[in-house]
Order: C-alpha cells, then sequence, then structure tokens
C-alpha cells in the first residue's frame, strides 16, 4: 500500500491529506480548489445521505430540486445576505464560446453576453424564495416543507479536500410558516436531527447551541449549530439551522392569506450539512494506520480474507465461506470476501486497515481444520479466534459494539478538552497549548470578539443551549456576563 502516513502528532494537516487520497476517499481535479469523490468516498457520503433523507422525511419533508443558476438581481435583494456571499460567487457573463479568428483556440463569443448576469448558486435561498411567492397564496399553503440535495459553489482561495472546497455538495432545508414559533420550533428541529445523525451514526459528540451575531449565516435571526471537536483540538461546525425571520419573505412579497382573510408574510427557515461531514468523520476517529469507520456508515462492515496456497484450499475455504456470506447479508450487513489472487494476505491486511473497514475476518488451512475464524477489530486493532458457528452472532454483536465505543472515545476526548477559564492570560494559555474548546465568560460586544479572535485566532463556537445561567465577569474587560460560551480555533 505504499509508504505509511505521516503520523498524526508529526504533522495533523498533512496526515488528513495524506489519509483522504491514499484511502481512496477523493483527490484534486483539474480545476482548481475542486474535487473528485472517488467510488470509496462516495459510498459513505450515500450511506449519510440516504440516512439523512430518511430522517427529513419522517419529519414531513420532501425533496424538489432548483436551478443551479440564481439571476444577480435576486441576490441583491436581501442585503446582508448578498453582503454575506458577494465575495464568494462565481459569476456566468456570457453563454457561447467561439474559434478565435487567428485559429488559437476557443475564446468567449462577445457578442454573446448575457443581459443579466448569473450566479452560480453558493445557496439556494433567493431562488427558492422568488419560487415560493408563485406557491404560498393561503394559510392552507402552509408549512412548505422543502429539501433538496445538491451542489453549491463558494469561490474559496484556500482549499482543503472535504473541509474546504470551491465546489462541494450538500443538502439545503428551506421551509416557510404562518407563525413566529413555528419557523423558530422547525429550525431547532432540524438542529436536534442533525445532532442525533451526527451521534448516532457518525459516532461524533456535538454539543447545540445559537451562533453570535457576528457568526450568524447571512441574512438570519438566528443560527442553532452542532459543533464538534477533531483530535488535533480544533472545532468544526458540523451543521446549521437557521431561522429567517420575515427577511426573506419581504425581499420577495411571499405573503399569505390567514384564517380571517388577512395578508401576512410566512415566516422562513433553512437549514444544511455537506461533505464538510467527511472531514468530520475523518478526523474525529482516523489513527495513523488509517480511517477507522463507524459501522453504521462503513460501506464494507465486515471483509474476510482467505489465506491459502494453491486452488484446492481456496475452493475449500470458499465452501465454508460463501454460506457466511450470505447469511451476514441477511442480516443486512454489508460483506466483502476477497479472494483476489493479485494480493497477498498481508497487502489485503493493510489495504483494509487503512480503509477503515470496521471488522476483518481471516481464515486458512488451520482455520478451516479447528473451525474457527480469526476476527479483528478496527477500532482497538485487537484480535481473537471465534468458532465458526459462534461467528455470525459475535460479528452482529460487534457492529453495536464498535459504535458505541468509537462514540464513547471520542466523547471521552471531548469531556477531557473542555476547560473552564476566568483570566485573559489563562485563556490565551489553554488555546495556543492545549487546545479544544475553552468555556468563558464575554461581555457580549463584537468589538472583544473580534480583539480575541485577532490576538488568538479562536472565535465563539456558539453559546451552548445547556448552558447555564452564572453571574461572572468578562474575561477581557471585566464587564458583567451571565453566561459562558464556548471558544476554540476551528475549520
Amino acid at each position: 500500500m505504499g509508504k505509511k502516513l505521516t503520523s498524526q502528532s508529526e504533522d495533523y494537516s498533512k496526515w488528513y491529506n495524506e489519509l483522504v487520497v491514499k484511502a481512496d476517499l477523493a483527490e484534486n481535479s483539474g480545476v482548481r480548489g475542486c474535487m473528485v469523490i472517488k467510488p470509496y468516498g462516495f459510498a459513505i457520503w450515500e450511506k449519510m445521505q440516504a440516512q439523512l433523507d430518511k430522517m427529513f422525511k419522517e419529519t414531513g419533508h420532501e425533496n424538489a430540486y432548483f436551478p443551479l443558476f440564481i439571476p444577480k438581481s435576486y441576490l441583491s435583494k436581501e442585503a446582508s445576505h448578498v453582503e454575506g456571499f458577494a465575495k464568494e460567487c462565481a459569476v456566468v457573463t456570457h453563454y457561447r464560446l467561439k474559434n478565435a479568428e487567428d485559429g488559437s483556440g476557443i475564446v468567449v463569443d462577445e457578442n454573446a453576453k448575457l443581459e443579466e448576469e448569473l450566479i452560480v448558486r453558493p445557496t439556494s435561498e433567493t431562488i427558492i424564495w422568488d419560487t415560493y411567492k408563485r406557491w404560498v397564496q393561503s394559510y392552507r399553503d402552509l408549512p412548505l416543507l422543502i429539501n433538496q440535495w445538491a451542489n453549491v459553489v463558494r469561490w474559496e482561495m484556500r482549499t482543503r479536500l472535504f473541509l474546504r472546497t470551491a465546489e462541494f455538495l450538500w443538502q439545503e432545508g428551506h421551509t416557510a410558516h404562518a407563525t413566529e414559533q413555528e419557523a423558530l420550533e422547525e429550525a431547532q428541529q432540524m438542529m436536534h436531527v442533525y445532532a442525533e445523525f451526527a451521534e448516532k451514526y457518525m459516532g461524533v459528540p456535538v454539543i447545540k447551541g445559537t451562533k453570535t451575531e457576528s457568526e450568524r449565516f447571512a441574512g438570519a435571526e438566528e443560527t442553532y449549530c452542532i459543533e464538534a471537536l477533531m483530535q488535533d483540538g480544533k472545532a468544526l461546525q458540523a451543521g446549521t439551522s437557521h431561522f429567517l425571520g420575515q427577511n426573506f419573505a419581504k425581499a420577495f412579497d411571499v405573503k399569505f392569506a390567514n384564517k380571517e382573510g388577512k395578508q401576512e408574510y410566512v415566516w422562513a427557515t433553512s437549514w444544511g450539512v455537506s461533505t464538510r461531514l467527511m472531514g468530520a468523520l475523518v478526523m474525529t476517529h482516523s489513527d495513523d494506520n488509517g480511517l477507522v469507520l463507524p459501522p453504521q456508515l462503513a460501506p464494507i462492515q465486515v471483509v474476510i480474507v482467505p489465506i491459502y496456497k494453491g486452488l484446492e484450499q481456496l475452493d475449500a475455504i470458499s465452501e465454508k465461506v460463501n454460506p457466511l456470506v450470505k447469511e451476514l447479508r441477511s442480516k443486512e450487513i454489508s460483506v466483502k470476501f476477497d479472494k483476489r489472487d493479485t494480493h497477498k494476505p498481508g497487502f489485503k491486511f493493510n489495504e483494509y486497515e487503512l480503509k477503515g473497514v470496521p471488522v476483518r475476518l481471516a481464515i486458512g488451512q488451520r482455520d478451516l481444520e479447528n473451525g474457527t475464524y480469526e476476527v479483528a477489530r478496527r477500532d482497538t486493532l485487537e484480535k481473537e479466534s471465534v468458532k465458526a458457528e459462534a461467528v455470525v452472532d459475535k460479528i452482529v454483536s460487534l457492529m453495536d459494539e464498535i459504535q458505541e465505543n468509537m462514540f464513547q472515545k471520542a466523547l471521552n476526548f471531548r469531556s477531557e478538552h473542555i476547560t473552564e477559564v476566568d483570566s485573559y492570560d489563562e485563556f490565551k494559555k489553554i488555546i495556543s497549548e492545549k487546545g479544544g474548546f475553552v468555556s468563558a465568560h464575554w461581555d457580549g460586544t463584537v468589538e472583544i470578539e473580534d480583539k480575541i479572535k485577532d490576538e488568538t485566532k479562536a472565535t465563539i463556537r456558539c453559546i451552548p443551549l445547556d448552558a447555564k445561567k452564572e453571574a461572572g465577569k468578562c474575561m477581557v474587560t471585566g464587564k458583567p456576563s451571565y453566561q459562558r460560551v464556548l471558544f476554540a480555533k476551528a475549520y
């Protein structure tokens, strides 16, 4: 499998980049800042997508699809929204190419200029709210609960596979409601859906909270978020859900007749998670040997590697293994029986360890004679010999055991990396030396938030939902504060 990965302790960033490429998740493309998601990486994303889609539909949402292109005039209708995205927009100005007259190649046809430039969607609020104006007339049309799976473009200058790319895949929910309370409940509900997905399926513990005013989504009145902690002590925003008030309804004139026949503006939300979750999955669990995948999202949950000399031994092993494969699949466990004769068992062991397959079974001539399998766990690297008649039950129980162990390990790591501080000097020391989340009092002003960011590169990740009211003093100014907030350096 080539040379070993750079260790996390030596260079975490290099370790991450090498692992994403070597484990066949993704690679850089010929287009600057864009990635190619390879089949193995896409298989993980498909499992994420399928589970999230199920959870969205269970909460009453439906899927639709809206255009990739947004007229420039739409984007300018909501002032804070356009200000938030203006610097990241890719703009289409012409609709045709032609051959250069000097034969040097293809050039833009200067006579094919668009009357109005089109923006490649950085997010879809504007095009969707222009559509909702036609869909919403009466209170009977509400609530409107729509999600779309799509790609978006945000012209990032510094990119990293999955974590920050110019184009990425995501889902974006956009809902319209008759009352403020309904919209607030929707935004909160979707934050809880994201948190459940992260913890139950990804094995990633998250903190639920709200963003400060300066960290909110452009055009939102409240942003709810889930924040995760990576193994290098940096935070990662794993999902956001926004209460948009009536800002977009007013910008696009989306009104409805209430039960009394009076015209009112609707209340809105939007919410999304992206392929950034792939980065979170890698950085929460993986080690210097490669990926460590939770069984719930692993494309291959069990791999069986035969150890044999000659076709006769392979046939005997296959006769034993084939019914096992069938039985495991009947229990909805994905299995691969790797009979390739082009690679040795040692190579295969390393390959599946690198790719994070949760359970590996090995069977050779001696196992055949003894009626056993060697069972190896990826999360702990432990191995044991298991009787053939007990191996199915063992694998079924390991699926839950590994999933729970991975979550618990990540939760313990996070617990050890939440530090309460009361002074700014202590804060700076923890941020630079230990990392992780730092819980501290802040006076609530943008000026102090910016000062802390400029001096330490740490930002307020969230105001935790479960934070107790606690009288204290801002660690920088000494002014009164009634709640601790969480700071961290972040991706």
